[in-house]
Formats: C-alpha cells, structure tokens, sequence
C-alpha cells in the first residue's frame, strides 16, 4: 500500500494516444453518454501520473498550477481533505496521496494500555488533545483475573489522570459508544485501534484502523501519517424485500464478490433515494462493520435523509432525557446541514460495483468463511443441527436486532407462553451497548429472549472475539450475528461457525437447526442475485464494456508490436516512453537522511498471500527482547526454512500479492529489517503491514509488472519458495520509478511508481513513527 501507492501506471505515452484515436474513431452514442470522468481517463501516461501520484508536500507552484475547483473529489477524499493537515495552498487531496491526519477523535479499546506504555516509552507526558481521544473496556471485560484487572485500572487511571472519556467494562463495546454518543459525526475522520472502525461509516463518518503506534503518535502529537486508498464505489438499486436486512447485503457481498475485488480499499455506498430509503441505520452499521471482512479500509454511507433523521431523533432524545449531551443537539445538526458533504458529480473511482437489492434473500456465510455464502433456503434443506447460537458484537446487537430475535419467539408463541429453544441448544446473548440493553429491556425484547431460556453476557466482544463464556468446543456447530467466523475464532479450531442475521440467529436456536424465521416474501420474477461490475445501469455499464473492449484491442496491438520490436532487436516504444518520461518528470524532494537511490539484487519469495506468521512465526511474537539476529535468523521461518541461507543483506526481497496479510504484529516489519534487508517490492501489500513497515522505517514499493516477469522467466525452472535471481533492481526515489535489469546481459527496464513524499520519507529518514513522534515533542518543548 505504500510508494507506489498500490498500483503501478503500466501505460505507456503511445498506448494512450492510440487509445484517444481509437476512441475517437469508433466513437458510439453510448460512448458520447459516458460520463466526463471515463473520458478524461483516456488521457497520455503523463496526465494520468499527475493525477494519481500528486502528493501532499509538493512544491507550491506545482500545487497552484491545478485548478481546484476542476477536480472533483470522492465522498471520502473531501472527509479527508477536511483533516489533513499541512497542505500547500489549493492543494486537492485525491486517492493514492500520503497525508498527516488529524482525526476528529481516536478509539482505543483494552490495549489503551499498551497503547498508553508505547506513548511513555517515547518520552511523551502529555495528551496532545484529551478531547480527540476516547477509551473503552469492550474485549476481555468476563475476564476477573488480577492481571486483567490490574490493567483495567492502569487504563482508568491513565484516563483519570490525561481527562480523556473514559468507559468502564460492562458499558458497552466501544464501536457502539462512539456511534451512539456521537464521537462517530457525519463528515469527520474518526479512528480506532481496532480493524471493525469501518463501523462508523454507517453513519456518515470515515472510520479507519490504526496500529497501536499509530494511536500513540495521536497521544502525543494528535496526528499520524495516512495513505489514501483507491476508492470503490458500490451502487444499490432496488429495496430491500421485506425480511431481508443488512446483515444479508454485507454477508451476500462478502460472498458473492469474493475475488478480494476490494481488498485495501475505501468503499462508498450509493444508490437512488427510494433505495436508500429502504436501508435504516442500524442496517448501515451491520453493513459498513462487515466490510472489514470484505477487505475493505473503510465503508462509508452518504449523509441523507435516512440518517438526518436518525440524528435528529438522537438529539432530540437526548434533550428529553436531559443527558446533557453535547454532541447531539439540533444545532450542530443544522450545522452539519447547511453544507452536506456529499461526492462531486464525476469523482473518479478504482472501480464500481452494484448489487441489486431487490433480488436479495435471507443469506448465511460460512462455515468458516465469509467468502462462502448459501441463501438460508438451501442451508434448511440440508438439516445442519447447531449446538449453539450467538446474538453478540458490534455487527448485530443492537434493540433493533433484539426485537428481530425476540419477534421469533413471540411469533411462535402459543396461548401467549414464549417457546423456549431447542433442545442440546444454547443461546447466548449480549447487547452492544448498556443502553441498547436499556432499550431492549423497556420493550420487553430481553425478557422474551431470558423466558426462553438464553443465556445473558455482559455488554462487550465476548464469544466473538473468543473470550469468555459459551465458546464453540470440538465438532460443534455454531450461528452467530457477528462479524468473523474464521476456523478457531469463537472457539474450537475443530468446530464450525457460521454467520446470519439475529433473526436468522434466533430462529435456528428455536428449531435446533439452521433456519429462516419465514418473513422474507421474494418479490415476482426474481430467480437470482443480479450483482456486476458498474452502477446497474444498462447504458452506462454498456458504454464500460465498450472500454474494455478497446483495452483488450489495444493490448493485442501492443503485444504485436512488441513481439516484432523483439524480432527486429529494438524497442523504439521503450525509448519513446523514456522520453516522455524525461519531457514531465517532476522531481520528489529527498529530505536529509533519507536514501535518492536504493538497489540491490533481487531474491524471489513466489508466492501470494504471505502472512505476517510466514514472516515472523508468532511463537515469537509475545517474547520480549528478542535480540535482532535471532529475529534475522526466524525471519520467514514459517514460509521457508531456507530463506535464512538464501537471502542475504542487502538483498531486495520480492514477493507475490497481498504481501503481510494477517496479524497486526510489527515483528514481521523489524525481522526483515533484522535480515538487513532494506527494500520489500510486492505486486501488493496487506494494509496493516504498509503501516508497520512504514512506522518502524522498512520501505516498500509495489509492482505488479516485476512480479509477473519473475514467474514468466522462471516458469520453466524447478519450482523454489526462495530464489536468489541475479535480478538487480534500483529505486529511484527522486525520480519514483524502478530500473531492473534481469540477469548479466538481461535487458534493462523501468517502471513508475508513486511518489513517496516527503512528510513519510521524515518518518522512515528518523527510524519510524515513535523517533518521529519525539522529535515533535522536543520541538514544542
């Protein structure tokens, strides 16, 4: 995710210029109605990096020379816009810019602690803001042991002590406390060190993870450093059918367009006002919760009229109840309105996706998998008995949810008794929030679900997260409303676990098996899911398969004529895009400390998906004062047990796609660093990996194009996980591109990627984020 921004510009200047003729050629009516933005991608190579790659600290005069009203800006890149700080003036922040951001306030949960230890260990005394920061106990809050107790009270003090909100265990999971007491605003950046943040894009705000450095760089300075990222637009058409909910849309996604066709990206909901209409809020929120699972970074709702009256029931609730809250009050509200933030007509997208809610049913995911998702028919037919069933988390235990799962029962009830669950079953339930609880209790809802026979769990992550009471043992079989069901999450690697929505959830702890509670009503003629790429438009998505199709033209002339360059011995292309990358070079600033150029020979870890456990085994990980060259020594250990005779320093490390997905350990960053290995080039990398490796000063560039070369050279060869290549490769920083030259007497080609600005070359140019962090304490001493 880092210098190059995830993605690499592989069209060359000729590509686009016999792409406008092409266009300009065969131009159709349906290609005449695309809108400006499809347009204006068919611009040269040039154009299309100055868009893409301009960074936050460039100079003034390239920064004025763009017109600022004529660049229209995402839903997200405007929330942006509004907290990032140190901008040139007129500078229009856009997906792929490094800014430093200043979030509107900062969630830390039960590793505040940790959190609070890592800010004192770097000389911090002081909270920047006590304002922007807020703290919950939500994870661990069954756990009664001294240590747990011991560092809840840590936190609290720690709390007491800076004046930050504080919310002790019981009170509710800390996702929901920002939401329902409105640290979570409409138009705000509001992040969390927790992966769920997406959560509060349910109601218009840009919620987004951070690592535990992160959060202590917000401690100490109110800011870090954060990447745009691409930016994925998702058009619902239709409405949903009645008993259908949002947990069904997140779960059919999730499963349906489960290719990673968002992985590490900013997602923003859309759709026509009657469709929208039919997507409460708390909807909303189970959606955007789950689109972490998705892969995504964040997933953000428009501030509309669904959640404007949302707002102003809070408000105005709040002042009945005299809660004196000032966040929710009617006139902030109509500040928010008087200048909605919403995205300008031809903002440019990565890519667009629609789903038609319409033909959606009830849907259920796993088992262990959200990428797996049945409609709950097909799973009834199977008869799959469940042992246990879970109404918990910040996804789905909300009162709503609780009425859903108490009108089950109530619907089942004879003579006015509440049938009690199946038997061998055990339901467990826990509210996200205190007052949900509250809610839930004055409607009655709770006390359906108490008569029959659930069992009760105080407010916070519980079984969702695998902690406490009621977790899935060996062979067992498990439903939840939660957000991950992951092999090993909620319990027993050997169990099953699969996810629905609360009524789903509780008519399954009703019958003892997998089961809809009978509500949905399929609308006429709907025979399956319509999803695809595009808006659900058919005139526009026609005009993009037009595109696609001159892309697939285009690129079997390029091949051609490369492949007669070669006969021939010359590559008048390759210079030809040299020279046009000479004639709009823009040079980066090289900051002191910080390398122009780094190089060195490539060895070759082929394969995609390399986790931070293949990186740096977690047997390690909760060690402390693990000298560096035994981290250099486990280094990839997991991944292959060569990889310490194989690679040496100064080696480039190159590796497939989605480099350093899963754990947040930093450890996988500071092991390579420990090989001496100064450079990671990836087709892509996981997102939390781009963070820790940025924070603690290991540099990284992706490109796709040097991976797919690796393995069509060495195809033919024996198949190694670790191949030193003879490969050199050369970043040039000042001029963001690479050279590789393949092998002794191999051709030499280079590539562009994204500037890495200045404001993240300080970070890495001081050893990482907390070096950072004290060098700005010590300048405002």
């Amino acid at each position: 995710m880092f210098a190059p921004v995830r993605r690499s510009l592989a069209l060359a200047a000729r590509s686009g210029c016999r792409r406008n003729a092409l266009l300009a050629a065969i131009r159709t009516p349906a290609v005449s109605r695309r809108p400006a933005r499809l347009v204006a991608s068919y611009t040269t190579t040039a154009s299309l990096r100055a868009e893409t790659f301009h960074t936050q600290l460039e100079n003034a005069a390239s920064a004025s020379s763009r017109s600022t009203t004529s660049t229209p800006q995402t839903l997200t890149e405007k929330i942006v816009q509004r907290y990032s700080v140190g901008l040139p003036a007129g500078k229009k922040v856009k997906s792929g810019d490094f800014v430093t951001l200043a979030p509107h306030h900062l969630m830390t949960h039960d590793n505040s602690w940790p959190v609070a230890t890592k800010f004192m260990s770097i000389g911090a005394t002081k909270i920047h803001d006590n304002r922007q920061v807020v703290m919950t106990l939500d994870h661990d809050v069954q756990n009664k042991s001294e240590a747990n107790l011991k560092k809840y009270r840590n936190i609290e003090e720690f709390a007491k002590k800076h004046g930050v909100d504080f919310y002790p265990a019981g009170r509710g999971i800390g996702h929901q406390i920002m939401v329902e007491e409105g640290y979570a605003w409409p138009g705000t950046v509001t992040v969390a060190s927790d992966s769920h943040s997406n959560m509060y894009g349910g109601v218009g705000c840009l919620g987004t993870p951070v690592v535990r450095t992160d959060a202590a760089a917000i401690y100490a300075a109110g800011k870090t450093w954060w990447q745009i990222p691409p930016i994925a637009r998702v058009t619902f058409t239709g409405v949903l059918p009645p008993g259908v909910t949002g947990k069904d849309v997140i779960v059919a996604l999730c499963g349906l367009f489960n290719n990673d066709d968002v992985l590490n990206h900013a997602i923003e909901f859309t759709g026509s006002e009657e469709t929208m209409r039919s997507i409460p809020v708390d909807d909303r929120l189970a959606i955007a919760n789950m689109t972490t699972e998705w892969g995504a970074l964040s997933g953000l709702f428009p501030i509309d009229s669904v959640l404007q009256s949302w707002l102003r029931a809070k408000a105005t609730t709040s002042a009945m109840l005299n809660r004196n809250n000032a966040r929710f009050t009617h006139a902030r509200i109509d500040e928010l309105l008087r200048e909605p933030l919403a995205a300008d007509p031809g903002a440019t997208y990565a890519k667009s996706l629609y789903l038609n809610l319409s033909t959606l049913s009830p849907f259920v995911a796993g088992p262990n998998s959200v990428k797996v998702a049945t409609p709950v028919r097909d799973l009834e037919a199977q008869d799959i008995k469940i042992n246990k069933a879970y109404l918990v988390s910040c996804t789905n235990s909300r009162a709503s949810d609780i009425a859903a799962a108490a009108k089950v029962f109530r619907d089942a009830a004879k003579d006015g008794v509440i049938p009690k669950i199946a038997e061998g079953v055990k339901f467990y339930i826990a509210a996200a929030s205190l007052l949900e609880q509250q809610a839930a209790e004055e409607a009655g809802d709770w006390q359906v679900l108490l008569d029959a026979g659930a069992t009760p769990l105080p407010s916070g992550c519980g079984p969702c997260i695998g902690l406490g009471t009621g977790l899935l043992e060996p062979g067992e079989v498990g439903i939840s409303a939660s957000n991950r069901n992951f092999k090993g999450r909620m319990g027993s690697t050997e169990a099953k676990a699969y996810l629905a929505s609360p009524e789903v959830v509780a008519a399954s702890a009703l019958q003892g098996k997998i089961a809809g509670p009978g509500w949905y009503q399929k609308p006429e003629g709907v025979d399956k899911v319509v999803i695809g790429e595009g808006n659900g438009n058919v005139e526009a998505d026609k005009a993009k398969s037009i595109e696609d199709a001159l892309d697939k033209i285009i690129a079997q002339a390029d091949s051609m004529i490369a492949s007669a360059e070669k006969e021939l011995g010359t590559s008048p292309a390759t210079a030809a895009e040299e020279t046009a990358d000479s004639a709009d070079e823009t040079l980066t600033e090289i900051l002191p400390g910080f390398p122009e150029k780094i190089s060195g020979e490539i060895v070759f870890c082929d394969a995609d998906n390399i986790n931070t456990d293949g990186i740096y085994p977690g047997k390690y990980t909760y060690q402390d004062n693990v000298p560096p060259e035994k981290m250099a020594e486990v280094c990839m250990e997991n991944y292959d047990a060569s990889f310490r005779t194989v690679a040496r320093p100064g080696d480039i490390l190159v590796a497939g796609f989605n480099f350093g997905c899963g754990s947040s350990r930093e450890q996988a960053a500071t092991a390579i660093l420990a090989k001496k290995i100064p450079l990671v080039v990836a087709g892509s990398f996981g997102n939390i990996f781009s963070r820790n490796s940025i924070n603690n000063a290991l540099m990284g560039v992706e490109v796709p194009r040097l991976v797919q070369r690796l393995r069509e050279t060495f195809a033919g060869e024996d198949k190694v996980a670790t191949r030193r290549t003879g490969w050199t490769l050369t970043w040039d920083v000042r001029r963001s591109k690479v050279v590789v030259t393949e092998g002794e007497g191999g051709k030499t080609w280079s590539q562009k990627v994204g500037e890495l600005p200045p404001n993240v070359q300080e970070i890495i140019a001081k050893g990482g984020l907390e070096n950072w962090v004290k060098s700005q304490i010590a300048a405002q001493a």
